[in-house]
């Protein structure tokens, strides 16, 4: 199984500016961290400390062509064979047990989807490479439902919590709780008072 994750330099915008870097490698940090467990992963990033944070945890990085998130993960899952996942690198919750749940609905022919709470996509678990479509923005899980059925493929919705909450505010990011990654916990550590 391949995992895909894109991570984009200088993303986080809506958490506070001395915090947006840190947060963003450290949750990248967990996602990874989770996802090497359960087998092949490719971070797609044109930063260097985010490439740095992938390679130095065995994944393998393919360079962000920077026409958005859908050109990056078209470009990670180029070769790619069999059964994929791609997760979002703001969810420091998720645990390898939370991805192979996502792949189940892949290994029945489905298509796995995780929507956010805003109606933007988490997480894919894809039967294969060619049913992805860049489909990312604001209503991507109602698109990537609509590509599924003009596909002819059934898809599954899941509601993992450790999927669904993703990062990208400060009430956010007070919200992760007591289960985040290490990477994530420390950091909340040393920010909290």
């Amino acid at each position: 199984m391949l995992t895909v994750i894109p991570f984009r330099a200088g993303g986080k915008s809506r958490l506070p500016e001395e915090l947006r870097r840190e947060v963003a490698l450290a949750m990248l940090g967990d996602v990874v961290e989770a996802a090497v467990s359960t087998g092949d992963v490719r971070v797609v990033t044109s930063d260097a400390a985010g490439r740095l944070v992938a390679t130095d945890l065995g994944a393998e990085v393919v360079d962000d062509p920077g026409e958005g998130q859908g050109a990056a993960v078209a470009a990670a899952l180029e070769g790619a064979q069999g059964l994929c996942l791609v997760v979002n690198a703001d969810l420091p919750r998720v645990r390898p047990s939370d991805l192979n749940a996502l792949a189940v609905p892949a290994l029945l022919g489905k298509l796995g989807l995780v929507p956010g709470r805003d109606g933007t996509t988490n997480a894919l678990g894809l039967p294969s490479a060619g049913v992805f479509a860049p489909l990312y923005g604001p209503g991507s899980a109602g698109q990537f439902r609509a590509h599924a059925s003009a596909l002819g493929l059934d898809f599954e919705e899941l509601t993992l919590s450790s999927l669904v909450d993703d990062v990208d505010t400060l009430l956010d990011l007070e919200r992760v709780g007591a289960r985040p990654g290490t990477r994530t916990a420390e950091l909340l550590d040393a920010i909290t008072p």
